[in-house]
């Protein structure tokens, strides 16, 4: 299977060079906006190109208000911070996750308790998180608590993995009942859709990434969405020093955080949202592809939940074993064909290893048998 693994991927992407996992992919006006801001010389915090990469992002995703920031570590920190998460406050979160999802918590002086995802989706799973809640915390009108040490559980974060949607309504629902709210890390699930609606958009606030390797790219960036327009407005008020608008005093009446996005990375994001949808049809193409080569083995491709649209910003495959998994990262990365295992989980990382959890079985069993296989648009390499 390895070899001939190797095979079909250097005949996906037309190459014979070394394969990224994802690469970004420059196919549209970015040269074109990028060189325009560096003219203008407003390549900084000031420009047009913010202002209509924001209004682009809300029109997409559908949401009241998106606020541009420098990375999706920022925007999932303002978020969290928009939310009300204090020092001292526990947020449940997934340990199948990229590590930023934990830095953004422990950088607020919270802390992360993890509950187990779903094998439908990869995300933090509705039962899981009902049971976890059930034997562990207690709910009055101020709030929710863990019974332990009466500390306040006040946000749950899902992270939709690889771009696909996690089950929110159940989600939402759980969080209703024991009001708690719902943050959305939708860093890679720019383009995913639950039941019709975008990712990022049905919990309170939700933030995305625009790193290098995500569907999009500024370079750095991310944003977040805002389901109600006037916490959007006070997000971008809180996310850009908190400066009350003068001629030219400098007055501002809180603390904020600097978290502005450069012009010149909002150029380059303008112009890759004119060709996202053209990223999403070749992305979807890719993971049809593989499917079709894995349907009679034993490896199990993995595709969007039922209820879901996904942007299959990685492609993810589940291997028979670890034996298996292993030898198929060593066999790809040696043939120059990139493969990743999934991250390592957050509980076994040193700085989270204390963390409060549930017993994180399918997690645990994800992390011995998921790779991460080569999906950058067709076009990267075309």
């Amino acid at each position: 299977m390895s070899a001939a693994l190797v095979g079909f991927i250097r005949e996906l992407y037309q190459s014979n060079e070394f394969i990224p996992l994802h690469a970004p992919t420059f196919a549209g006006n970015e040269l074109k906006y990028v060189s325009e801001t560096i003219e203008s010389t407003f390549v900084s915090s000031v420009g047009k190109f913010v202002d209509e990469f924001e209004r682009k992002m809300e029109g997409f995703t559908g949401t009241s208000k998106a606020v541009a920031t420098v990375n999706g570590t920022a925007a999932l920190h303002a978020a969290l911070y928009m939310a009300g998460v204090k020092q001292g406050d526990y947020v449940i979160t997934q340990a199948l996750t990229f590590v930023a999802t934990c830095n953004a918590l422990y950088h607020m002086g919270a802390e992360p308790i993890f509950v187990d995802v779903a094998k439908v989706s990869l995300s933090l799973c509705p039962v899981a998180l009902d049971n976890y809640l059930t034997e562990n915390a207690f709910c009055n009108e101020t709030g929710c608590f863990h019974k332990a040490n009466k500390r306040r559980i006040s946000a749950v974060v899902p992270m939709h993995t690889f771009g696909h949607p996690a089950e929110l309504d159940e989600l939402v629902a759980i969080c209703q009942k024991w009001n708690i709210i719902l943050v959305e890390d939708a860093a890679e699930s720019l383009g995913s859709y639950y039941k019709g609606k975008h990712t990022g958009t049905i919990g309170e606030l939700g933030a995305l990434s625009f790193n290098g390797n995500k569907i999009i790219t500024t370079g750095g960036g991310g944003m977040v969405l805002c389901r109600d327009a006037a916490l959007g407005a006070r997000t971008k008020h809180i996310t850009t020093t908190a400066k009350v608008p003068h001629p030219y005093e400098f007055f501002h009446d809180e603390p904020g955080f600097n978290y502005r996005l450069p012009n010149l990375n909002a150029a380059l994001g303008c112009a890759q949202m004119e060709v996202l949808p053209s990223f999403l049809q070749q992305k979807r193409k890719i993971a049809e592809q593989y499917q079709q080569y894995f349907a009679n083995s034993e490896f199990n491709f993995v595709t969007e939940p039922e209820y879901a649209q996904s942007n299959y910003w990685l492609n993810a495959l589940i291997c028979p074993d670890l034996a298996s998994r292993d030898q198929l990262l060593k066999v790809t990365n040696d043939s120059g064909v990139m493969t990743r295992p999934i991250w390592k989980l957050m509980h076994r990382l040193p700085m989270f290893q204390h963390a409060l959890r549930d017993s994180l079985v399918v997690s645990e069993w994800l992390e011995g048998h998921l790779i991460n296989l080569p999906s950058s648009p067709v076009a990267q390499h075309g």
